[in-house]
């Protein structure tokens, strides 16, 4: 099965080896039409603390690292 990747933009990183990831989704309400934004935070794995607040980054699904932390940080996005 394919992993899932997600963008976002990195919202915490006062962690040790993770940062929060906002990522936002945007679709068409089904009643009015009109385009409305949803967001999640996932917590991701950064292993050398690289990513700080601010940064557009791309997550990847990966196995469980610890209770809540499901993703890795797989690059910045330009």
């Amino acid at each position: 099965m394919p992993k899932r990747i997600l963008q976002g933009v990195v919202v915490s990183d006062k962690n040790d080896k993770t940062v929060v990831v906002r990522v936002e989704r945007r679709f068409a309400h089904p009643l009015m039409q009109k385009t409305v934004r949803r967001s999640k935070k996932y917590k991701a794995h950064d292993a050398e603390n690289q990513y700080k607040i601010g940064d557009s980054v791309v997550i990847e699904e990966c196995a469980p690292i610890s209770k809540d932390k499901r993703w890795t940080v797989v690059s910045a996005q330009a």
